[in-house]
C-alpha cells in the first residue's frame, strides 16, 4: 500500500472530520458522503494506521498526517468560492465543538425546509462555540479562506465571499443535538429563539410542530412549549 493513495480529499475529510467515538455513519452524515464508500474508505486508513475502529468508535492514530491533510484542505478551500454546502461540512474539520444556532437552528431542525433572511450572495453560518476557542476558530477559517466575525452579523460589503461564519461564543456547556450529521441547539432552546421574533419563523415553527409532534402555543410576551407526547 503507498501512502500517495491517502493524498485524496475524501480521506483527508474522514480523518479531519472523526471525533474520538464516532460511528461511520456519524462521519459519512457530518461529510454528506455514503455509509460504503466511507466504510470503505475507513478500512484503508485503518490498515494504514491513520486511524482505529474501536469497539467505541473511530479514532485517529496520526496526528500528524491529520495536522497535513488540514493543510491541503484548507489551501483546497482557498482557491474556490465555498459553496452552502460546503459551508455545513467545513466546521467539522475544525477539532473544536460547536452547535449551528440563530438562522441554522431552524435551517437544521426543518431538514433545510425553512431559510430566512439569507441570500446566494450573502450567506452567513451561525455556529454556537466555546468562549475559549473563539481565537481558535477565527484563525481555523482564516485558513479555509473564509470569513469569521465574532456575535453580529456583518454587512455584506464587509466580507469577502458569500459564505461567512458568524460566531457565537458560550461559557455554557454546548451539549448539541444532532440532526442529519449536524450538531445543532436543542429543539426548545431553538423553538425559543424562533419565537422572539416569530413573525420571521412561523413558517419554520410550523414545520417543527409537525415533524416532531410538539404544540406551540406563545406570543412575544409569553411562550410555552408543550411535548404531544407528556
Amino acid at each position: 500500500m503507498e501512502m500517495t493513495e491517502f493524498m485524496d480529499p475524501t480521506a483527508a475529510k474522514i480523518v479531519l472530520a472523526a471525533q474520538y467515538g464516532d460511528s461511520i455513519s456519524r462521519i459519512a452524515e457530518k461529510i454528506g458522503i455514503s455509509y460504503s464508500w466511507v466504510y470503505n474508505w475507513i478500512d484503508r486508513l485503518e490498515a494504514a494506521s491513520i486511524i482505529a475502529n474501536t469497539d467505541t468508535g473511530i479514532r485517529v492514530v496520526d496526528q500528524g498526517l491529520r495536522r497535513d491533510f488540514d493543510t491541503m484542505l484548507g489551501a483546497l478551500y482557498q482557491r474556490d468560492e465555498i459553496t452552502q454546502d460546503d459551508a455545513y461540512i467545513i466546521p467539522h474539520f475544525a477539532g473544536m465543538e460547536f452547535a449551528f444556532t440563530e438562522i441554522d437552528a431552524a435551517f437544521v431542525w426543518t431538514e433545510g425546509g425553512y431559510q430566512v433572511a439569507r441570500s446566494h450572495d450573502d450567506y452567513p453560518v451561525f455556529i454556537t462555540v466555546h468562549d475559549h476557542d473563539v481565537e481558535r476558530w477565527v484563525e481555523f477559517f482564516d485558513r479555509y479562506g473564509v470569513d469569521a466575525t465574532i456575535g453580529e452579523r456583518p454587512d455584506a460589503d464587509d466580507v469577502d465571499g458569500s459564505v461567512h461564519y458568524v460566531l457565537f461564543p458560550s461559557t455554557d456547556d454546548i451539549d448539541p443535538a444532532w440532526v442529519d450529521g449536524s450538531p445543532v441547539i436543542q429543539l426548545e432552546n431553538a423553538i425559543e429563539k424562533m419565537l422572539d421574533t416569530r413573525a420571521a419563523y412561523e413558517p419554520a415553527l410550523e414545520i417543527i410542530a409537525d415533524k416532531y409532534d410538539v404544540d406551540i402555543d406563545a406570543s412575544h410576551h409569553d411562550q410555552t412549549l408543550e411535548s404531544n407526547n407528556t
